[in-house]
């Protein structure tokens, strides 16, 4: 199996909660693919293994299926948008590689 790397832009979206996680939708036609493509690397809860890059930051990380948006999920932590100067509704354009 070949990794791939997926140029994404999205947008960065807060969930509503005192957690106040900031995530990104993978957009649907990215998100079929690598359903297509990785599914027999998922781990708990459907999670991939993957590496993300925006901007200057590059970190290892996991996404998660969304059956209600209908993409995977990839949260961003608050390291991530303090150096990058993420906010909510922003839209990004990144890097997915899924670690094999």
């Amino acid at each position: 199996m070949q990794a791939l790397e997926y140029k994404i832009t999205a947008k960065v979206w807060l969930y509503p909660g005192v957690a106040a996680w900031h995530f990104i939708t993978i957009p649907t036609k990215q998100s079929d693919e690598i359903k297509t493509r990785f599914s027999a690397l998922k781990r708990g809860w459907g999670s991939l293994r993957v590496n993300i890059t925006i901007g200057k930051t590059n970190w290892d990380t996991s996404i998660f299926p969304d059956q209600k948006r209908g993409g995977y999920l990839l949260p961003l932590k608050k390291e991530v948008r303090k150096k990058e100067k993420i906010i909510n509704g922003d839209t990004l354009t990144f890097s997915l590689q899924i670690k094999l």
